[in-house]
Protein backbone atom coordinates (compact mmCIF):
# COMPACT_ATOMS: atom_id res chain seq x y z
CA UNK A 1 0.00 0.00 0.00
CA UNK A 2 1.48 3.39 -0.96
CA UNK A 3 2.39 5.72 1.87
CA UNK A 4 0.29 8.87 2.11
CA UNK A 5 2.54 11.94 2.03
CA UNK A 6 2.48 13.90 5.26
CA UNK A 7 2.17 17.63 5.47
CA UNK A 8 4.73 19.72 7.27
CA UNK A 9 2.13 20.50 9.95
CA UNK A 10 1.43 16.79 10.49
CA UNK A 11 5.12 15.98 10.79
CA UNK A 12 5.63 18.91 13.18
CA UNK A 13 2.70 17.69 15.32
CA UNK A 14 4.14 14.17 15.45
CA UNK A 15 7.61 15.47 16.36
CA UNK A 16 6.21 17.77 19.05
CA UNK A 17 4.08 14.97 20.50
CA UNK A 18 7.16 12.75 20.72
CA UNK A 19 9.27 15.48 22.32
CA UNK A 20 6.55 16.38 24.79
CA UNK A 21 5.86 12.74 25.70
CA UNK A 22 9.60 12.18 26.23
CA UNK A 23 9.87 15.20 28.54
CA UNK A 24 6.86 14.00 30.55
CA UNK A 25 8.17 10.43 30.69
CA UNK A 26 11.56 11.56 32.02
CA UNK A 27 10.09 13.90 34.67
CA UNK A 28 10.59 11.34 37.48
CA UNK A 29 14.37 11.53 36.97
CA UNK A 30 14.33 15.33 37.20
CA UNK A 31 11.95 15.28 40.16
CA UNK A 32 14.19 12.79 41.97
CA UNK A 33 17.13 15.18 41.62
CA UNK A 34 14.99 18.05 42.87
CA UNK A 35 13.73 16.03 45.84
CA UNK A 36 17.26 15.02 46.83
CA UNK A 37 17.89 18.72 47.51
CA UNK A 38 14.79 18.96 49.68
CA UNK A 39 12.93 20.98 47.08
CA UNK A 40 9.67 20.58 45.23
CA UNK A 41 9.37 21.04 41.45
CA UNK A 42 7.76 24.45 42.15
CA UNK A 43 10.72 25.41 44.35
CA UNK A 44 13.18 24.46 41.60
CA UNK A 45 11.19 26.35 38.99
CA UNK A 46 11.14 29.41 41.23
CA UNK A 47 14.89 29.25 41.83
CA UNK A 48 15.51 29.10 38.09
CA UNK A 49 13.88 32.51 37.60
CA UNK A 50 15.80 34.27 40.37
CA UNK A 51 19.33 35.62 40.63
CA UNK A 52 21.59 37.01 43.33
CA UNK A 53 22.29 40.22 41.40
CA UNK A 54 18.95 41.53 40.23
CA UNK A 55 15.87 41.29 42.37
CA UNK A 56 12.40 40.46 41.13
CA UNK A 57 9.18 41.92 42.47
CA UNK A 58 6.46 39.62 43.71
CA UNK A 59 4.22 40.87 40.90
CA UNK A 60 6.80 40.03 38.24
CA UNK A 61 7.27 36.57 39.74
CA UNK A 62 3.54 35.93 39.91
CA UNK A 63 3.21 36.96 36.26
CA UNK A 64 6.07 34.70 35.15
CA UNK A 65 4.87 31.77 37.26
CA UNK A 66 1.28 32.27 36.03
CA UNK A 67 -0.15 32.38 39.55
CA UNK A 68 -1.74 34.94 41.81
CA UNK A 69 0.30 37.13 44.15
CA UNK A 70 -0.64 35.10 47.23
CA UNK A 71 0.70 31.91 45.66
CA UNK A 72 3.93 33.66 44.66
CA UNK A 73 4.23 34.95 48.22
CA UNK A 74 3.71 31.43 49.57
CA UNK A 75 6.45 30.05 47.26
CA UNK A 76 8.87 32.83 48.22
CA UNK A 77 8.06 32.30 51.92
CA UNK A 78 8.99 28.59 51.53
CA UNK A 79 12.26 29.45 49.81
CA UNK A 80 13.04 32.12 52.39
CA UNK A 81 12.43 29.64 55.24
CA UNK A 82 15.00 27.33 53.60
CA UNK A 83 17.52 30.17 53.42
CA UNK A 84 17.51 30.21 49.61
CA UNK A 85 16.08 33.68 48.97
CA UNK A 86 15.70 36.97 50.78
CA UNK A 87 13.57 40.03 50.32
CA UNK A 88 15.37 43.33 49.91
CA UNK A 89 14.00 46.86 49.72
CA UNK A 90 13.50 48.35 46.27
CA UNK A 91 15.94 51.20 45.53
CA UNK A 92 13.28 53.73 44.56
CA UNK A 93 9.98 52.41 45.93
CA UNK A 94 10.01 51.52 49.60
CA UNK A 95 6.59 49.81 49.28
CA UNK A 96 8.13 47.16 47.05
CA UNK A 97 10.40 44.28 48.05
CA UNK A 98 12.74 42.54 45.64
CA UNK A 99 13.37 38.80 45.89
CA UNK A 100 16.98 37.71 45.37
CA UNK A 101 18.91 34.49 45.81
CA UNK A 102 21.09 34.14 48.87
CA UNK A 103 24.56 32.60 48.44
CA UNK A 104 23.03 29.28 49.52
CA UNK A 105 20.23 29.77 46.97
CA UNK A 106 22.77 30.47 44.22
CA UNK A 107 24.67 27.28 45.06
CA UNK A 108 21.44 25.27 45.18
CA UNK A 109 20.30 26.70 41.84
CA UNK A 110 23.67 25.89 40.23
CA UNK A 111 23.53 22.33 41.57
CA UNK A 112 19.95 21.91 40.33
CA UNK A 113 20.83 23.16 36.85
CA UNK A 114 23.84 20.85 36.69
CA UNK A 115 21.65 17.88 37.64
CA UNK A 116 18.86 18.89 35.24
CA UNK A 117 21.32 18.76 32.36
CA UNK A 118 22.31 15.15 32.98
CA UNK A 119 20.90 13.46 29.89
CA UNK A 120 18.34 10.72 30.36
CA UNK A 121 19.51 7.18 29.61
CA UNK A 122 17.36 7.09 26.47
CA UNK A 123 19.43 9.89 24.90
CA UNK A 124 22.67 8.13 25.76
CA UNK A 125 21.32 5.01 24.05
CA UNK A 126 21.03 6.81 20.69
CA UNK A 127 23.86 6.39 18.22
CA UNK A 128 26.22 9.29 17.58
CA UNK A 129 24.70 10.26 14.21
CA UNK A 130 21.21 10.48 15.72
CA UNK A 131 22.51 12.61 18.60
CA UNK A 132 24.25 14.99 16.20
CA UNK A 133 21.06 15.29 14.12
CA UNK A 134 18.93 15.86 17.22
CA UNK A 135 21.34 18.45 18.63
CA UNK A 136 21.36 20.33 15.30
CA UNK A 137 17.57 20.34 15.06
CA UNK A 138 17.15 21.58 18.63
CA UNK A 139 19.81 24.26 18.06
CA UNK A 140 17.77 25.52 15.10
CA UNK A 141 14.67 25.72 17.30
CA UNK A 142 16.60 27.65 19.97
CA UNK A 143 18.02 30.03 17.35
CA UNK A 144 14.53 30.79 16.01
CA UNK A 145 13.40 31.61 19.56
CA UNK A 146 16.31 33.96 20.24
CA UNK A 147 15.91 35.66 16.86
CA UNK A 148 12.41 36.63 17.93
CA UNK A 149 10.72 34.47 15.34
CA UNK A 150 7.09 33.70 15.95
CA UNK A 151 7.13 30.06 17.14
CA UNK A 152 3.60 29.55 15.85
CA UNK A 153 4.58 30.48 12.27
Amino acid sequence: MPRVPQTKATLAAEAWRSIFDFIVATAPQRNRYIGESGLTPNDARALSSLSARSGRTMGALAEEWKCDASTATWIVDRLEAKGLVERRPHATDRRVKLVVLTPRGSRTKAKQMERMYIPPRELLDLDLDDLVTLRSAVAKLAARRTEGADPSA
